[in-house]
């Protein structure tokens, strides 16, 4: 199951240099995961810091 950025996201970019499929890009506002690249290895979402990334 893919990851997903919810709204608590502060555009660090922390998540995007842990990513190792680079599914993480900087949105409009927020960092975005594209669901169809994200190999659900939870990387991103253990390195947040506002754990603003939760399993879509």
């Amino acid at each position: 199951m893919a990851y997903k950025i919810t709204d608590a996201c502060i555009s660090c970019g922390s998540c995007a240099d842990q990513c190792p499929a680079e599914a993480i890009s900087e949105g409009d506002g927020q960092y975005v995961i594209d669901a169809d690249t994200c190999l659900s290895c939870g990387a991103c979402a253990e390195q947040c810091p506002m754990s603003a990334i939760v399993e879509a």
